[in-house]
């Protein structure tokens, strides 16, 4: 296929959903979590669940930057955006997420904080450019994705001697977070759900490659397929992970092969490697501190770190008491189980960061998926 309309191919579906139908057993269940917000998107907008048997279960993962941010790094960036001089850029999804007692990036925008929407970190190193007067701090996250454009331009940053830019960094690491869901007696103590294999993320994998996820098929027997986010790529990810399951494999297979390699990019992974460095802990919403499991500025380039600039301190604050986004982004519970969904939390008043994001589970429910839940018309 060439197009992304023959991706989308309704017949072509219904047909691997067929498929599928045939092949999963009737006499177990498969448990099967799309990591990344991505494929949670696809899957409510275009209705795949509706076409998988009762038995195949599809979970919603911790794979939305947006949400897995914890509200004590949240407050900080406000704290920043709040300091006389300062320019804060940051993705537009981050401006609504609430902090500490509903507080916002958003919010201390119309207070008279100067607080941009930027489209890519390098927009941030441009607006510093423009103003050689103010600080401006780049509030960056993401997983391996976003990782290196901000590896990018704070080498630039440092080429050019741009004493007036920083980058606040928050970008955290995939394989952390699948680790933590299967291995970590905190997340465990939590709760967590039994699964039996991985749709591995798409855009993150182009980064990193295949190879990382080969550890969790060898040592925790948990089959991982790579899939695209068209909706034809899910459900053949989906119908390889029913195969090996029925065959009793565990291996790394790689449907988004137009895209992914083994190795990944490695000119993406080197810049990385140069500008960051492993965090000893990073605290994780819903998941809480995982080891190794987030990215720091080295000391190279501690002239660009916010973090070390303005003397940044991060205090754990709870989630609100009767929010779900911890549970959700551990695959606990749903977006529909969390009794503020849909009536106090809405996009427009989000209570949680799962509402906020364009990849968060409870804004792709409900976008695409809470009118299921109301049943059939009378």
């Amino acid at each position: 296929m060439k197009y992304i309309d023959e991706f989308r191919d309704g017949a072509v579906a219904r047909q691997i959903a067929g498929a599928i139908g045939t092949e999963a057993r009737r006499d177990r269940g498969y448990a099967l979590m799309e990591f990344c917000g991505g494929h949670t998107h696809a899957i409510s907008r275009y209705g795949i669940e509706d076409l998988l048997p009762e038995q195949v279960r599809m979970i919603h993962g911790p794979g939305c930057p947006v949400c897995v941010l914890p509200i004590g790094r949240v407050d900080n960036a406000i704290e920043i955006a709040k300091r006389p001089g300062v320019i804060l850029c940051t993705y537009g999804d981050l401006l609504r997420v609430p902090g500490s007692g509903r507080n916002s990036l958003m919010k201390v925008k119309a207070q008279g904080a100067d607080v941009r929407m930027v489209y890519s970190a390098a927009d941030s190193l441009v607006v510093a450019r423009e103003n050689p007067d103010r600080q401006v701090v780049f509030f960056a996250i993401g997983f391996e994705t976003t990782t290196p454009p901000t590896a990018l331009v704070l080498r630039q940053a440092r080429a050019m001697g741009l004493s007036n830019f920083s980058v606040f960094c928050n970008h955290v690491l995939t394989p952390a977070a699948i680790g933590a869901i299967l291995d970590s007696p905190d997340v465990r103590e939590a709760g967590t759900v039994a699964l039996d294999g991985f749709i591995g993320p798409a855009h993150v994998s182009t980064v990193i490659g295949s190879r990382p996820y080969e550890h969790f098929a060898e040592t925790y027997r948990k089959p991982v397929v790579i899939a695209g986010f068209e909706p034809l790529d899910v459900l053949q990810a989906i119908l390889m992970l029913v195969r090996q399951l029925n065959d009793g494999r565990a291996e790394v297979e790689n449907e988004f092969s137009r895209a992914v390699t083994r190795d990944g990019n490695r000119k993406a992974q080197e810049v990385m490697a140069e500008v960051f460095e492993r965090r000893p802990s990073f605290e994780w919403r819903g998941l809480g501190a995982l080891p190794d499991s987030a990215l720091a500025i080295r000391p190279e380039f501690a002239d660009w770190d916010a973090e070390r600039l303005f003397e940044i301190e991060t205090r754990s604050v709870p989630d609100v008491r009767a929010c779900e986004c911890g549970d959700i982004l551990r695959g606990v519970k749903r977006p529909a189980d969390c009794r503020l969904f849909g009536s106090v939390c809405t996009p427009e008043n989000p209570m949680g960061s799962c509402m906020v994001s364009s990849e968060g589970a409870c804004a792709a429910h409900w976008t695409y998926g809470r009118f299921r839940d109301a049943g059939p018309l009378t």
